[in-house]
């Protein structure tokens, strides 16, 4: 009889332990009741240091400055021009406190990667910003404007590197755009992809690459340090604080903005979109991010619900017929 009772207690034992088990797993898969004003986690698909990254920390910190979200925290998952976090993220569920940061640079790359995924398979929440590139030489580099880069390049373009982040993001879009309008095939452009300004930067200055492709806050330190001089800016009208003309102005009829905005997870309720839609319209009003456009020279540009989805799906088609007319 006392055997019998202890097989019983242990069979019990185990039975609940089974059940406590299988309740944390259900509670680490889910959101335990998170709302978005609780709780928000910013994917930022890139490495710290980039442009997702900043735009996602200004993001957070504004915010956290507007007491909007009770804890707010940004993630890097880098790889493969923001398709590797853009995988990841589509994975996750209908998820209403993630979002993702993402822009220009993650379409060219669905295209050119060829990603199973894409941002159709994400709901659009906003576009917040644009971002612009600009061409940079080292300051001792004998060209001292976009002219006379381009007379060079055309003479021999596979002579002059040209250094840039991935393949068919924004700065080796803009590199076969300035080349087929200096008359040169695209698919003689020596680029070199760096995984981002950073690297860029280093290039240029150890004379591994004549001329950098990124975005202006890539090389904004060093510009009003002396060390680099920008010579065209891919803004279709002169951007305030940036004293770069630009490519237009010059007589390159090219023009790029890097817009930066921010997905949802498929599936989450139309209630859950628009909280978030009002989370964000609410961190464009604070004054945090007002400075963040002043400082980091964006040009403020939101869009919103089924116009952002639009828009995105109208952008991907244009950076596609670009990628394709390119040959990249």
């Amino acid at each position: 009889m006392q055997r019998k009772r202890f097989l019983l207690g242990v069979v019990g034992a185990l039975s609940t332990m089974v059940l406590a088990g299988a309740a944390a797993v259900d509670a680490s898969n889910s959101t335990s009741g998170a709302t978005p004003r609780s709780k928000l986690t910013v994917t930022a698909p890139a490495a710290p240091g980039g442009g997702w990254d900043l735009a996602s920390r200004e993001f957070q910190q504004a915010l956290r400055a507007g007491s909007i979200v009770n804890n707010v925290q940004v993630v890097n998952v880098p790889g493969a021009g923001g398709t590797i976090g853009l995988g990841q993220f589509v994975e996750l569920g209908a998820d209403p406190t993630r979002l993702m940061m993402t822009g220009t640079v993650m379409e060219g790359a669905i295209t050119v990667n060829k990603s199973r995924v894409d941002l159709d398979d994400t709901t659009p929440i906003a576009r917040l910003a644009e971002d612009y590139q600009v061409f940079i030489v080292p300051a001792k580099s004998p060209y001292r404007t976009l002219q006379d880069f381009m007379a060079a390049w055309r003479k021999n373009p596979h002579s002059h590197a040209v250094g840039g982040g991935g393949l068919g993001g924004t700065d080796h879009l803009l590199a076969g755009l300035a080349a087929r309008e200096a008359g040169i095939d695209p698919k003689d452009v020596n680029y070199i992809s760096f995984a981002g300004g950073g690297e860029v930067l280093t290039a240029l200055l150890s004379n591994t690459v004549e001329i950098g492709v990124s975005s202006y806050n890539d090389f904004r330190d060093q510009i009003e340090a002396g060390n680099l001089r920008a010579l065209a800016v891919s803004a279709d009208e002169p951007v305030p604080g940036i004293d770069t003309p630009t490519f237009i102005e010059q007589g390159v009829d090219v023009s790029l903005p890097n817009w930066r905005g921010l997905v949802a997870p498929p599936g989450i309720s139309d209630e859950q979109r628009q909280e978030l839609t009002d989370i964000v319209t609410e961190v464009v009003r604070t004054p945090e991010w007002e400075d963040a456009l002043t400082r980091n020279k964006w040009v403020e540009s939101l869009l919103t619900g089924d116009e952002f989805a639009d828009f995105i799906r109208e952008d991907q088609a244009r950076v596609n017929t670009i990628i394709e007319e390119l040959g990249l």
